[in-house]
């Protein structure tokens, strides 16, 4: 009896254990087992590709004993930084749990589906196969907050260029400041930014004998917003522009291109400085590891919902749910910073304020931007401003709506025109102006052509030519000897076409745009090879948003201060008026995100 009594026990402990085995999907690693779905694959090295946003992701994936050893990613074009958080976090959940089912990263779907497929073809040569793929265990990543209550000096809401400088600031003041961002890497969209500044008065201005000054950039600005801007808030950014400039380079280390400065549309003068690699990846790794050197704590995936607000009115704190679906406290002694961006890619919220921006338009900006900030504020009584102005960028992608930074050959001389081969705007006007006027065209598209004397100023088919090749596997961008070529490739009308680069060739000749009186450089398009590129206007900024004052305190309905709340960055509105210009944005979130970060611990 006792025999047969141990006997089930036995039994009955095998099966509680493999029970527990099959049931513990977070705890399992899968170190003990072939795979999730048992299959054994053939040990060796294998190659696979995936394609991602921006072309194939070459990756080398090793198997032994049955296992996935190893997974290198060898070549990709992704977005740095945001590509990167992403290509980690599955790598480990894939060799920690030998599935090939995991969940995608937040902020970069399609980065993570790309690797999913280069780790599925890989995986093919060793034996998988589609149906040994479905049967793998589907894997959340997330990552779990042992104290659900957390108290800070400073809570930072959003980890793009405002929010990091905010929290390099207060925490350089001397306060412990928590940053949460509901992506899985910081940047927001000064990440995927070309990351001009405007700042007058550069050194390299001086160089170049051009006259600027803080009353000219505030002019500008002004009047690129249609003079509706708070003329106080443009101020801050003016006089603060080379300061903000200074703090960069030597306090932060962010790299400058020494020989370039750009003009962009609806500036009087060149006034942008670049950074390295022409993208905004070079800022937000600069201000991210400095962030880090300091201390600032970053909470990734963790997504603020509400304010916190105590019986005076003041704000105190924040409500924040993660991705595990662990609602947490997070308190702040001294203040919260709002720094989320826009509302580009909330659908429903663009065509409440303004119902012309429906589902026609694509967006250049991240999925991530969806107004969270803003609504969080109106919420506990902040103003609102100007939210009905939307941007449009003019020079797209018109397949994916993502900005083209080839297009840039824009501001070094390219023009622009249309179907029927006609020039129809000035290639330097205001993005909003240039957009309405490629809507207006046939099929509501552009085509900027320009040949070697403009390639030569700024080297964009260089400089960009991972984003040229995707433009040129697409078919929208071609290269050719002759203007005739570039004209017959899209069907342009060939005799309008020639007639419009030699009457603009004259122009140039005489030094004067006699048809729109085009600003900055006139070069000729005259010397092969020739480009032609197709682009479209996408959503690209709000100009609408919080009401804040010159120290980035958040003001009431009454105009009243809210006590412990501020705001930085695109968040903000009043600040640009009806249309930004280009390069302002990030002059913009850097000078009062740093604001924001001083004026919280004071």
């Amino acid at each position: 009896m006792k025999k047969r009594f141990r006997f089930v026990l036995i039994l009955l402990a095998l099966v509680m254990v493999l029970g527990t085995a099959c049931s513990g999907k977070e705890e399992n690693t899968h170190e003990d087992i072939e795979g999730s779905n048992g299959h054994i694959y053939k040990d060796g090295t294998y190659q696979g590709v995936g394609v991602g946003n921006g072309g194939d992701i070459l990756l080398e994936v090793a198997v032994r004993d049955g296992k996935i050893s190893s997974i290198d990613v060898l070549e990709n074009k992704e977005t740095e930084i945001l590509s990167d958080v992403a290509f980690e976090k599955i790598v480990q959940g894939v060799l920690d749990n030998q599935s090939v089912n995991i969940d995608t990263v937040t902020g970069a779907t399609i980065s993570s589906v790309g690797i999913m497929s280069a780790l599925k073809d890989a995986l093919k040569k060793a034996g998988g196969n589609d149906e040994t793929f479905k049967m793998d265990e589907i894997i959340h990543l997330a990552d779990r907050e042992d104290e659900l209550d957390q108290t800070y000096d400073v809570v930072v809401i959003g980890g793009g260029g405002a929010g990091l400088s905010a929290a390099i600031e207060a925490k350089s003041a001397g306060a412990n400041v928590v940053l949460l961002e509901k992506m899985s890497s910081v940047g927001g969209n000064t990440l995927v930014s070309g990351g001009g500044l405007n700042v007058p008065g550069t050194e390299q201005q001086k160089e170049l004998g051009i006259e600027d000054s803080v009353e000219l950039f505030i002019e500008d600005t002004m009047n690129g917003g249609d003079n509706i801007n708070k003329k106080e808030l443009v101020t801050v950014i003016a006089k603060n522009a080379l300061p903000t400039i200074e703090w960069l380079v030597n306090e932060v280390n962010v790299e400058f291109m020494p020989d370039r400065l750009q003009q962009f549309g609806g500036h009087s003068v060149a006034r942008a400085l670049i950074p390295k690699n022409n993208k905004g990846t070079e800022l937000i790794k600069k201000l991210k590891d400095y962030g880090d050197d300091l201390g600032v704590v970053f909470k990734m995936e963790t997504k603020a919902e509400k304010l916190i607000v105590d019986e005076n009115n003041r704000v105190v704190g924040v409500m924040a749910i993660n991705t595990a679906g662990q609602e947490i406290t997070f308190n702040a002694n001294k203040g919260v910073i709002i720094a989320t961006g826009g509302f580009g890619a909330n659908l429903e919220m663009r065509k409440k304020y303004d119902p012309e921006k429906d589902e026609k338009y694509k967006a250049t900006v991240l999925a991530g931007t969806t107004g969270d900030g803003i609504i969080m504020a109106g919420d506990i009584g902040a103003d609102l401003i100007h939210m009905e102005y939307i941007q449009t960028y003019p020079t797209c992608n018109p397949r994916t709506g993502i900005i083209s930074y080839v297009a840039n050959s824009r501001f070094d001389g390219a023009i622009l025109l249309n179907q029927e081969g006609v020039r129809f705007v000035e290639e330097m006007d205001r993005r909003d102006v240039i957009s309405k006027a490629i809507l207006s065209q046939t099929n509501q598209e552009g085509y900027l052509v320009w040949g070697q004397e403009v390639e030569e100023v700024g080297n964009m088919t260089e400089v960009h030519k991972d984003e040229y090749k995707v433009f040129e596997n697409m078919d929208l961008i071609y290269k050719a000897e002759t203007l005739e070529e570039l004209a017959e490739h899209f069907d342009i009308d060939k005799a309008n076409f020639m007639e419009s680069i030699d009457k603009y060739n004259g122009y140039v000749d005489n030094g004067k745009d006699e048809e729109f009186n085009r600003r900055g450089s006139l070069k000729h398009i005259a010397k092969g090879p020739f480009y032609i590129q197709k682009v479209i206007p996408a959503i690209h900024h709000t100009m609408g948003g919080i009401v804040i004052n010159e120290d980035a305190r958040v003001l009431d309905k009454d105009g009243n201060i809210i006590p412990g709340l501020f705001a930085a960055g695109e968040v903000a509105g009043g600040i640009h008026g009806t249309n930004r210009l280009g390069g302002n944005a990030v002059t913009d979130v850097i000078v009062f995100g740093r604001i924001a970060g001083q004026k919280v611990v004071e």
